[in-house]
């Protein structure tokens, strides 16, 4: 199957448009959330280079974001770039776990493999990506038995009901 990022702003922009005016568009630099100002009428969640994989992951941040957050240039979050140290890389791991399960349930939706990104190829310390990777997993898995985000649900439905996948079980966060 071929997995085209025309089809995910096709599909996000159907879903959320009208309800939360937002839209997903084609970037070409590094990815950022942008909420409406002068420049624009609506919100933006600008991802990078046409990358499906980007797509999803910053989908995935808007899925978490609550209300304020998303009134917020990326959300008001810190964002380290590339190259952080052993501290900076353990808090950038905090925050990601849960934007990377949804991000890997989303995949999962719609049958795209999924890899979990440290995102600290110039860091001063190797990421242990296994570790990394069972706590997104684990984090995964506690959305799954008690729900995920209500906009993130409805997105995952949308993916498998596009990509004609089924509901996800555990054993798909293998």
């Amino acid at each position: 199957m071929s997995f085209c990022y025309q089809d995910l702003v096709s599909l996000f922009d159907h879903t959320f448009y009208v309800s939360h005016n937002t839209r997903l568009e084609r970037g070409d630099d590094e990815p950022v959330y942008l909420p409406a100002d002068e420049h624009a009428e609506h919100h933006r969640i600008v991802f990078a280079h046409g990358f499906f994989a980007s797509a999803l992951h910053e989908i995935a941040h808007w899925l978490l974001a609550g209300d304020g957050r998303r009134q917020q240039v990326d959300y008001g979050y810190w964002y380290h770039p590339d190259g952080r140290d052993a501290n900076a890389q353990a808090a950038f791991e905090v925050v990601e776990i849960k934007p990377q399960a949804i991000e890997w349930a989303l995949s999962l939706s719609c049958g795209f493999v999924f890899n979990v990104s440290c995102d600290n190829l110039e860091g001063t310390v190797e990421p242990d990506r296994h570790a990394f990777r069972a706590k997104v997993r684990e984090q995964a898995l506690r959305y799954l038995e008690t729900g995920f985000p209500a906009r993130a649900a409805r997105f995952m439905a949308v993916l498998q009901a596009h990509y004609q996948r089924p509901p996800l079980t555990a054993a798909d966060f293998m």
